[in-house]
C-alpha cells in the first residue's frame, strides 16, 4: 500500500529568469549605449 520512495522530490528547478536577473545592472547601460549610438548613427546618415 505504501512504498518507502516519496512520490516527489523537494529538488527545485534553476529558473531561468532567476539567471539573468543579476546581469541586468551591466546589460541593460550596454544595451542603451548600443542602441543611442545606432540611433545616432542613423540620424547622421540621413542628414
Amino acid at each position: 500500500m505504501s512504498s518507502p520512495v516519496q512520490a516527489h522530490t523537494t529538488d527545485n528547478a534553476t529558473d531561468p529568469v532567476e539567471s539573468v536577473v543579476p546581469m541586468i545592472p551591466m546589460v541593460l547601460p550596454l544595451v542603451g549605449g548600443v542602441l543611442m549610438f545606432l540611433l545616432a548613427f542613423i540620424a547622421v546618415s540621413m542628414a
